[in-house]
């Protein structure tokens, strides 16, 4: 069986020192083993921007796709080969700039794929831009008088395009948003897990110590059923979208896979796909 040792590959990663995505790669590597899976039975796929990297650091199949791609890739991989686990990652600028339309849609879709965005609050990549999680009146050198839109708020949106997995975390709480992972992996149709990731060079506000005081964890609220999805997006309301752990889960939603009619488990490649000239020809004169 696979251990930690195993999803790790020789290429050193050139984030910045103290960036959150180490911990999301290594919690992403831990869940893996964790939950039982084999290097060749793990794709990963990215976008682009510092997170777009993670790709290519995880011994596993990897593809590094093109800005706010890495959802209708993943969707598209994760039809053709049934047996793998497909993660898609990307920061907040890919999944909720250029790639939000993308976002919703795989969302409502279900597929049984897991979506790990790492949130840093800003572009990291492109030199510190505000992103579409950057707060109103947040300053960059290319913003001086602040950003004056509105911060989206990612997970009441998820919930309300119909998400049957919601989870946050925090890159400093390796524990929990490694378990996060695993139960993301093992949901039985789309997971989203956002992932609290601080950029240590261009966002100076939304720092470690910003979040460790101002994130409110779960298992701090008594009683928190994550079953109730108004439960869950009255509480994301209330915290300012700092919410911390497993938020809602809906384990009734049957999956995409599950609603096709037809739909074969084997990988298409396994599949027995011949068609007779005949069949052919009467499915080209439907065309004609």
């Amino acid at each position: 069986m696979a251990t930690l040792k195993d999803f790790r590959n020789n290429i050193k990663p050139n984030w910045c020192p103290g960036c959150g995505d180490f911990s999301v790669q290594a919690s992403i590597q831990r869940a893996a083993a964790n939950v039982g899976l084999e290097p060749e039975q793990l794709a990963v796929v990215s976008g682009i921007g510092c997170s777009g990297r993670i790709s290519g650091y995880i011994n596993a199949y990897g593809f590094h796709g093109t800005h706010g791609r890495s959802l209708p890739l993943a969707q598209g991989l994760k039809m053709a080969n049934r047996d793998l686990t497909v993660i898609a990652s990307g920061g907040d600028g890919d999944g909720f700039a250029i790639g939000m339309g993308h976002t919703v849609h795989a969302i409502r879709r279900n597929i049984d794929m897991t979506y790990i965005v790492m949130d840093n609050q800003i572009y990291g990549l492109t030199k510190g831009q505000p992103s579409p999680r950057s707060a109103e009146g947040f300053k960059t050198k290319n913003a001086p008088h602040g950003a004056i839109e509105t911060a989206l708020a990612p997970l009441e949106l998820a919930l309300a395009s119909g998400a049957t997995f919601v989870a946050q975390s925090f890159s400093s709480n390796l524990k929990q948003l490694t378990s996060l992972i695993e139960q993301a992996i093992q949901h039985k149709g789309f997971s989203i897990v956002n992932v609290f990731s601080p950029c240590v060079t261009f966002n100076k506000i939304n720092t470690y110590d910003w979040f460790k005081e101002n994130i409110v964890d779960i298992d701090d609220i008594e009683g928190y059923d994550p079953s109730n999805r108004m439960l869950a997006m009255s509480k994301l309301m209330e915290t300012n979208g700092l919410l911390t752990g497993l938020i809602y889960q809906d384990t009734q939603k049957k999956s995409y896979e599950q609603l096709v009619t037809g739909f074969k488990e084997e990988p298409l490649a396994h599949q027995d796909l011949k068609i007779t000239e005949e069949d052919f020809q009467k499915l080209l004169a439907e065309f004609k």
